[in-house]
């Protein structure tokens, strides 16, 4: 990978990971949905889940420099 879109893609995937993650986790804790209409514990799951992969992919990124 270029130097320039490996920074890009891995900044835009590592914030993405981390604002997620930090909203499904104050919305855990204040005892509020993650998504409405869907199971708490599956919902949170899953929005952990794409928080973590996201962040992966993003150091992922960042190592092919």
């Amino acid at each position: 990978m270029e130097s320039g879109p490996a920074i890009f893609a891995g900044t835009v995937f590592a914030l993405f990971g981390a604002g997620l993650l930090t909203w499904t986790a104050v919305r855990l804790r204040h005892g509020e949905p993650v998504a409405h209409g869907v199971s708490p514990v599956a919902s949170a799951a899953i929005a952990s889940c794409a928080s973590v992969i996201a962040l992966v992919v993003g150091t992922w990124c960042f190592t092919r420099l």
